[in-house]
């Protein structure tokens, strides 16, 4: 990192944004700090090996850090999903390989189970995520089902006496080989489509439960994905979640929290890219002088920072418009529409803005260990995780319309 980036980041954050409150802007700082000092070291590394630092979970427990939306009873900090997408955004600045299992652990599945499970399941899971001592995963994408999850739901559970039994398997699970508490979802009554679904809690080391195959990617590499199965794997009846065939509204609500809180990220790394080409655009030299002296460079730079505060104001103008969504809420109306259009601006922004970095850097940035490299190969995933950019849209347009005939 170099003296003139550390002077911004130390004295002129751009958390600094006119629409976050002073203790907002303090969490932001708080994620920023860690991020740079403790997750930064690790990015290369998991980059490099696929390779996840074990000890990095209770760190970041131990910070305060995890259990951002879940009340101090529990082991969490007791905020909102606003303060939740800060850290996230904090943290994606400097390693969003982590930051992407974060979000995994925190929001899909910690946040889920505080928003759906029972008292008794909250007390029983709860601190060990809040804490970092346990981590956390949800399993809702198949083989062949992608876009339509629900739909084309393979997995079933069915009831015998005490205990529920599960087959099937999930893949591209964020967090997957690493995970101890699965929040997954199956089918429990066929006839129903996806109204016959159900939420349960599968505990690693379950018998019946395992992890197929760990999955190498081209981008976030190092925070652990995997295809899971399920082979008359049984669990006792008190671990599903709400109520027998409910499970499409802790979807559907969990999709638009998830939406939200994608943003975050592509937002964290286009901070990132935009830092990196401003200091390299100052210290490469061509011709006898900086590039950045250069029109052309400064025009790429000029609309990366159009582009970063952009997607800084439509992200947290979101998160704060799904931060009190009620339990069982999302998946119509206008949060539904919301949330997919920020998640959909925020990574075409992000993909502009490191195509623009790339550039920039030139074949500096074309080497596969330098971080400008690292960043760019993250953008696809924003374009295609939590539903596509074409389901994004399809979701807004059906918004918009309203049935039509």
């Amino acid at each position: 990192m170099s003296a003139a980036e550390d002077h911004r980041l130390e004295n002129e954050p751009v958390e600094a944004a006119f629409d976050l409150t002073e203790e907002q802007r303090a969490i932001l700082h708080q994620a920023d700090r860690f991020g740079r000092q403790e997750l930064h070291a690790l990015s290369e590394r998991m980059d490099r090996e696929e390779w996840w630092p074990e000890d990095v979970f209770p760190k970041i427990g131990d910070v305060g850090l995890f259990g951002i939306t879940i009340p101090e009873a529990y082991g969490g900090a007791g905020l909102d999903l606003t303060a939740a997408g800060l850290v996230l955004q904090g943290f994606s600045r400097w390693n969003h390989a982590l930051a992407l299992s974060w979000v995994a652990h925190d929001n899909l599945c910690a946040n889920n189970l505080y928003r759906n499970g029972s008292e008794a399941q909250r007390r029983k899971w709860l601190p060990d995520l809040c804490s970092g001592r346990k981590i956390g995963c949800l399993g809702l994408t198949e083989p062949g089902a992608g876009s339509d999850a629900l739909g084309s739901m393979r997995t079933t559970a069915r009831r015998e006496g005490d205990e529920w039994v599960l087959n099937g398997s999930k893949i591209y699970i964020t967090n997957g080989p690493v995970a101890d508490v699965i929040l997954v979802y199956a089918k429990t009554d066929r006839d129903k489509g996806a109204h016959g679904i159900s939420a349960f809690v599968v505990e690693k080391g379950t018998p019946g439960f395992a992890v197929a195959q760990k999955l190498e990617k081209m981008g976030y590499r190092g925070s652990q994905t995997g295809e899971l199965v399920f082979d008359e794997c049984r669990i006792p009846a008190e671990n599903l979640v709400g109520r027998e065939n409910a499970g499409v509204s802790i979807v559907m609500s969990g999709l638009d929290l998830e939406r939200a809180m994608i943003s975050p990220i592509c937002l964290g790394i286009a901070e990132r890219a935009l830092d990196l080409s401003v200091d390299y655009a100052k210290t490469r030299r061509q011709f006898g002088r900086a590039i950045g002296s250069f029109q052309m460079v400064q025009s790429m730079l000029a609309d990366m920072y159009v582009a970063v505060e952009t997607m800084r104001t439509f992200t947290y103008r979101t998160l704060t418009a799904a931060a009190p969504l009620e339990i069982g809420g999302g998946g119509r109306g206008d949060i539904h529409k919301l949330t997919a259009a920020s998640v959909m601006y925020a990574a075409e922004a992000c993909h502009t803005v490191l195509d623009k970095a790339l550039q920039i850097h030139g074949g500096s940035g074309y080497i596969w260990e330098s971080e400008i490299n690292r960043l760019y190969r993250s953008i696809k995933l924003l374009e295609i995780g939590a539903g596509t950019t074409e389901v994004r849209k399809m979701i807004i347009a059906r918004e918009l319309l309203g049935d039509l005939k």
